[in-house]
């Protein structure tokens, strides 16, 4: 089949997205399907090397054509400077135009690109739901944007996998035809033992916006809060707690006009708090913007210790981090905040859902009294529940394109 990815990876230029795009991408490459990825965002692309957001494509080309590369998808993407001049890089504008219009399905990664109102058509756009609750709630409230948004798509996909089900009391949203979650392509995680005996995970420490109230209560979407709940856990456990996130100074850091999650570094007194409980604080500036760096830190690391926004674990969504997929894969054991992913995934060996910190700590003195075993049985969940050839595949069945 004809499928294009179609995504914000080179506008967001950061390691966590490239990874989530392009395993969808190369994924389903893999699969002998004829495969691309598109960016045609209006919104400006960040610059990490400029610091802000730009009128201009002069760091997001050149990283796309580079990560793309990487995965095996060299000739198959294409740039629309939707944003200015409408021009089509990489692939010509005839072409890739003629590819959305016969595709037999656009994959929308996040609902993030508007087609419709850049005149461009799509043959069967799909909605993947990677963020779930936010935009189910916004839905159900009646919140003009995202009704449009999700009203230009043909079918809805969620990695909320307890959306619509009784374990989650959150609406789905309309079209809803599968619940799934991120693939990931094994190879590219696999490694020997770890170098470091950090347990690490890597966050925004805050993001402002999107705090939602659903039936009379109010949901925050920042994880500064979760990691707050945590502060006296390295002092419980005795082992070495890492956390890398923005530690820029607070007035370096610009946020681009009407952006709607402002992201901002630790604050002085969460970072003395964190650092006098055990805390090993890691600028994660320094490798997030460079996708093997990024993987190179993952690997190298003993286990994770990862928390959830408060939308995800107070409303019981199911849904499980990216990056937690990623450190399985890697073969390293999987501490996190409980979003009720137990009632798809197995948890108690290689992965542990926690609600308090007794739990976690619990759980990270358990995977130590035998890390050998769960370090494999990591390994075995992301062989079992994300290999990029069985996500991908039920995937498109759900969507009646197997």
């Amino acid at each position: 089949m004809r499928i294009v990815v179609l995504g914000t990876l080179a506008s967001n230029p950061y390691a966590g997205m490239a990874w989530m795009h392009m395993q969808i991408a190369a994924g389903l490459l893999r699969l002998g399907h004829d495969v691309y990825y598109f960016e045609t965002t209006s919104s400006w692309p960040y610059d990490p090397l400029r610091q802000q957001k730009v009128c201009d494509s002069a760091y997001a080309v050149p990283y796309l054509a580079r990560v793309a590369a990487r995965f095996g998808l060299g000739e198959r993407w294409a740039y629309r400077r939707s944003f200015a001049d409408k021009a089509w890089l990489g692939i010509d504008a005839r072409r890739a135009e003629e590819l959305l219009r016969t595709a037999d399905a656009v994959l929308n990664v996040s609902g993030a690109t508007r087609l419709a109102e850049e005149g461009l058509e799509a043959g069967r756009l799909v909605y993947l739901g990677t963020d779930p609750v936010y935009p189910e709630i916004r839905y159900e409230q009646g919140d003009p944007e995202t009704i449009a948004i999700v009203a230009e798509h043909d079918a809805v996909v969620t990695y909320g996998e307890n959306i619509g089900t009784p374990a989650c009391p959150v609406p789905p949203l309309p079209g809803l035809v599968a619940r799934t979650r991120q693939p990931v392509l094994l190879d590219l995680w696999q490694d020997g033992p770890p170098r470091r005996r950090a347990v690490t995970t890597v966050a925004n420490w805050r993001q402002a916006g999107r705090e939602v109230t659903f039936r009379g209560e109010r949901y925050h979407w920042s994880k500064d809060r979760e990691f707050r709940r945590l502060a006296a856990l390295p002092r419980r456990v005795g082992l070495r707690l890492e956390l890398a996130t923005n530690l820029a100074p607070p007035g370096s850091i610009r946020h681009g006009r009407g952006e709607p999650v402002r992201a901002h570094s630790v604050e002085d007194a969460d970072r003395l708090e964190l650092v006098a409980n055990g805390w090993k604080l890691v600028d994660a500036r320094s490798f997030t913007t460079d996708p093997w760096a990024y993987r190179a830190y993952v690997q190298a690391s003993r286990a994770e210790l990862g928390v959830a926004r408060e939308l995800n674990v107070s409303l019981r969504s199911g849904w499980f981090s990216e990056r937690s997929a990623c450190y399985l894969a890697a073969g390293r054991p999987v501490v996190a905040q409980d979003t009720g992913f137990g009632t798809v995934l197995p948890t108690g060996e290689g992965l542990f859902a926690f609600d308090t910190v007794d739990e976690a700590a619990a759980a990270l003195e358990a995977i130590e009294s035998d890390y050998a075993r769960h370090a494999r049985a990591a390994g075995e969940i992301a062989r079992e529940y994300f290999a990029a050839e069985k996500v991908l595949p039920k995937l498109l069945d759900d969507l009646g394109l197997g």
